[in-house]
C-alpha cells in the first residue's frame, strides 16, 4: 500500500467548516424554537422539548466541534508528475489517484465562507468526475492549479 500523501490542507479549514456547520444548525434551532412554542401554547409534553434540546446539543458537539477537526486531520494530498494523490474520509478513508493524462481542466473556487478565511478549493476535472482539494490558502491554491495544469499539458504533448 502507498504511503500517506504528505501535504495537509490549511488548519483554518476547521474554522470555516465550523462556521458552515453553525449555519446549517439554524434549521434545527428553528425546529427547537417551534417545539418550545408548541410546549407553551399547545401544552406539549416536556419530554418532547428535552429530546429536541438533547438532539441539538449532540448535533453541536458532533458537527461543530468533532467532525471539522477529524475531517481536517484526514485530508491529505500530493502532486506527482504522473498523478495527483488525494486522501480523505473520517470513517471510510478514501484514497484517489488522478492520472495527469486524464485531467481535462483545473479550477479554483471560493465561496463566501472560504473567502472570509482567505481559503480556496482546487477542483480537478476528468471526463468521469471532479475531484477537490479543499481549503488551501489562495496563493497555494492558485499555484497548485497552475502546477497541475502545466503537468497535465506536458503529459498530453508527450503522448
Amino acid at each position: 500500500m502507498r504511503q500517506t500523501p504528505a501535504n495537509l490542507i490549511e488548519e483554518t479549514a476547521v474554522s470555516a467548516w465550523r462556521l458552515t456547520a453553525v449555519l446549517y444548525l439554524i434549521i434545527p434551532v428553528a425546529l427547537l424554537a417551534g417545539s418550545i412554542a408548541a410546549f407553551v401554547y399547545i401544552s406539549w409534553p416536556w419530554w418532547v422539548i428535552a429530546i429536541a434540546v438533547s438532539l441539538l446539543i449532540i448535533d453541536i458537539i458532533f458537527f461543530v466541534f468533532l467532525i471539522p477537526r477529524l475531517r481536517w486531520r484526514r485530508w491529505r494530498y500530493e502532486v506527482f508528475e504522473q498523478e495527483v494523490y488525494i486522501q480523505h474520509g473520517i470513517i471510510i478513508r478514501r484514497r484517489t489517484l488522478v492520472p495527469m493524462l486524464r485531467v481535462q481542466h483545473v479550477d479554483t473556487k471560493q465561496g463566501p465562507i472560504l473567502k472570509k478565511f482567505s481559503l480556496a478549493t482546487v477542483t480537478i476535472s476528468t471526463a468521469a468526475t471532479t475531484h477537490e482539494i479543499p481549503a488551501l490558502t489562495e496563493e497555494e491554491a492558485s499555484g497548485l492549479r497552475d502546477r497541475i495544469s502545466e503537468l497535465a499539458r506536458v503529459e498530453e504533448n508527450d503522448v
